[in-house]
């Protein structure tokens, strides 16, 4: 298999992942009060959305390059 075809099947593997989760998740810790020897911190879990177009032009890219490889092999 060549880099154009394993290229292609990580983008629609990514564009299908992307569909699925519409976003990522992840846990920050912020300080709250901090007065000297004192110091309260909070988690914050906060979300980084993914728009269903990101995904959509990761999986069309994928197929296009997918066929093309397919395409330029024959």
């Amino acid at each position: 298999m060549n880099t154009t075809k394993i290229l292609a099947i990580v983008l629609i593997a990514l564009g299908v992942i992307s569909f699925a989760y519409q976003g990522i998740s992840y846990t920050s810790r912020e300080s709250v009060v901090d007065l000297g020897p004192i110091q309260v911190t909070a988690d914050k879990k906060r979300t980084l959305p993914l728009p269903p177009i990101v995904g959509g032009i990761a999986l069309i890219g994928g197929v296009a390059m997918l066929l093309a490889a397919n395409k330029k092999a024959a």
